[in-house]
């Protein structure tokens, strides 16, 4: 039997490690859904203690009790636990009353509609602002250890469905002796077992990816159970009973078909095996189309049908090239016929690619500017070029094929190598010289035996003589395998042929690891919407920020309160207003006052502003910069003398 050259195993290990550090230095998923506002207003000094508190989202989110966590200056939670959906997006946990004044945290963590985690957190204070002891963690809803894992199997995920599908497709459509290949048959099987596996892997991580985070969680099966009354959770189920009837189909294409001898029972048996395997294909594509990208936004009903044509054409694709490799490398011969129709299966995916892959582009980009100014939109951009590469790869294929069969007429089983052909056209492929037309007979995965002659002995029929005829028969099959491999070697055009469908691979593995990537990306048209909400609610703020930031300078009258407004309080222009008082509330002035905004976040600042005094304890600046949204670091400096001076610091929502 043939064996996969050393320089095969390295470059896919090679791959493979490079796929890993790719997914493993992904950022964290980004949120499909975005906090739009909330009531109280982040940031916000309310006199009264609230009933409820109010958050509202840019799309519906999933939310159970214990989402939405409210946490006194303590650290104590002051909700009921209970989340309500009041309907426009919009969600309430009421609050426990007789609250104290100070600044209260609001956290919470829910699921977007495409079934990834959205975490944030903000404040609000009661009466005045106070110091909290509130400490939030700095792990994002879906990173760490556990949102590693499960990237990789979302990854595996994807593989496996590739290579059962594709594998499967390539034996039925394109190539029925493969069903006997015994590397044909192990590459589906492991397609299979990995796409079982790691579907059991995110049903387990589902629970901590979308909740705490901690791996432990995986085996809580408390969790378990509210994971499987979720969208994804019934998803995940359900892929996971296609995936039984999978593992029969295989058992069947790989038993009963490869058995059968009559022509007409064989062709009646793969026609009921077309059926049975295109509806459970279309079933698990549909668990994917169910549950993320395609089933939220505008035009689902299209979108979801539209996805599963997508993933079945990938797999098709892609799929029914790993075959084609797995079969140059580890079998005697490929028909040409077999190459023929792979190529027109390659191309007519590609076409089903391009139509599909403009639509969803449209429907997850939205604009121009959204195609280059978001993740998402870039990462499409470097897929499409994967893709550009692939089909490329796959004509310089066709051209190394053609200079075989202008030479010799056709590629020689050995050749080890024949074109994809996705670019389009059918490639010329895999004519087997007259001396093979015997072997081609026999089942593909078996080689053909070197006769041996073994010497005459006088102890013939010994056991000697049988363990000597055996050691002559493999050290001959050796031997003519290695003329073999030196004859198919020596020739530049096949050598040429096996590494560009070897590189086709290659392009093919990362372009999947990009892919899997983009569908934890946050699409770029919801990405703008949420930025659009989220100013239009800022827009609608209504009066100025305000602060009371107390100061003790240590010296003499160095004891007192500034009063900070910045109107309107909102990106952009504003002014700004700084009012000085003693603990007693009368006015009194100090040799200096300024500020200084910092955003921590973004590295802007500090911008510093030094108002002009105006009257007695009351310092102004008008053309006050705030150049945008976020949790500015506001530092207030007082000078009650020469060697008297304090800075103050508080945060404030602005924008």
């Amino acid at each position: 039997m043939q064996t996969i050259a050393p320089r095969f195993w390295r470059l896919l290990l090679v791959l493979v490690a490079a796929t890993g550090a790719f997914l493993a230095g992904a950022a964290p998923a980004s949120a499909h859904a975005a906090l739009t506002g909330s009531d109280p207003k982040r940031g916000a000094v309310v006199d009264e203690a609230p009933a409820q508190v109010k958050l509202t989202f840019s799309e519906k989110v999933a939310m159970s009790d214990g989402s939405v966590r409210v946490l006194d200056p303590a650290g104590k939670r002051v909700d009921t636990g209970r989340t309500t959906d009041l309907g426009a997006n919009t969600y309430g946990v009421k609050l426990r009353p007789g609250l104290p004044d100070g600044t209260f945290t609001v956290a919470y963590q829910v699921v977007s509609a495409d079934s990834h985690p959205v975490a944030g957190a903000f404040t609000f204070s009661i009466g005045a602002p106070s110091q909290t002891k509130v400490v939030l963690p700095d792990q994002e809803a879906g990173g760490g250890l556990v949102g590693v894992l499960y990237d990789i199997a979302r990854y595996f995920s994807y593989a496996g469905f590739i290579l059962v599908v594709g594998g499967a497709a390539f034996v039925l459509g394109c190539w029925p002796r493969g069903a006997g290949a015994r590397p044909v048959q192990r590459l589906v099987t492991y397609g299979w077992l990995t796409l079982t596996g790691a579907t059991l892997v995110l049903l387990l991580l589902r629970a901590p990816y979308t909740g705490s985070g901690k791996l432990a969680d995986a085996f809580d099966m408390g969790a378990l159970g509210d994971v499987l009354n979720t969208k994804t959770g019934a998803a995940l189920v359900s892929r996971l009973l296609l995936l039984a009837a999978a593992a029969l189909f295989i058992a069947v294409l790989f038993g009963a078909y490869d058995k059968r001898e009559d022509p007409k029972e064989k062709k009646d048996l793969a026609f009921g095996l077309a059926i049975g395997g295109t509806v459970v294909a279309l079933g698990i594509a549909a668990t994917w189309a169910m549950a993320e990208h395609a089933s939220t936004g505008i035009q689902a009903g299209v979108a979801m049908p539209v996805d599963v044509l997508h993933l079945l054409a990938v797999a098709a694709w892609l799929g029914g090239l790993a075959t084609l490799v797995v079969a140059l490398y580890r079998t005697p011969s490929v028909e040409a016929a077999a190459v023929r129709r792979f190529s027109r299966v390659a191309f007519a995916s590609v076409v089903v690619l391009a139509a599909t892959g403009l639509y969803q582009s449209w429907r997850q980009i939205g604009s121009w500017s959204a195609l280059t100014g978001t993740a998402y939109g870039q990462l499409l951009l470097v897929k499409v070029g994967l893709v550009v590469v692939l089909v490329g790869l796959a004509a310089v294929s066709r051209r190394w094929t053609g200079r075989i069969t202008s030479e010799t007429g056709g590629v020689a089983s050995g050749a080890g190598g024949v074109a994809s052909g996705a670019g389009g056209g059918a490639p010329q492929a895999a004519a087997v010289p007259d001396g093979e037309q015997r072997a081609q007979k026999k089942p593909a995965g078996r080689p053909r035996k070197t006769p041996v002659t073994v010497p005459a002995s006088s102890g013939a029929g010994g056991p000697d003589d049988s363990e000597r005829s055996a050691q002559l028969a493999r050290q001959r099959a050796a031997m003519a395998a290695a003329r073999e491999k030196r004859a198919r070697d020596a020739d530049p055009h096949r050598s040429g042929l096996r590494r560009s469908v070897l590189m086709e691979a290659g392009v093919a593995v990362v372009l999947l690891a990009v892919t899997t990537v983009l569908t934890t990306t946050e699409p770029g048209r919801t990405e703008e919407e949420a930025a659009r909400a989220t100013a239009a609610a800022a827009a609608q703020r209504s009066g100025p920020l305000t602060l009371d930031v107390p100061f003790d300078t240590g010296g003499q009258d160095g004891r007192g309160t500034v009063r900070l407004e910045l109107d309107p309080g909102r990106t952009g222009g504003n002014d700004l207003h700084l009012y000085v008082k003693r603990p007693n509330g009368s006015a009194f002035d100090v040799p200096e006052v300024k500020v200084s905004f910092t955003l921590e976040a973004k590295d802007v600042g500090p911008l510093p502003v030094t108002p002009d005094h105006l009257a007695t304890g009351h310092w102004s600046a008008s053309g006050v910069q705030v150049p945008m949204a976020g949790d500015w670091k506001i530092a207030v400096t007082v000078r009650t003398s020469d060697i008297d001076q304090v800075t103050v610091k508080k945060n404030a929502q602005i924008g």
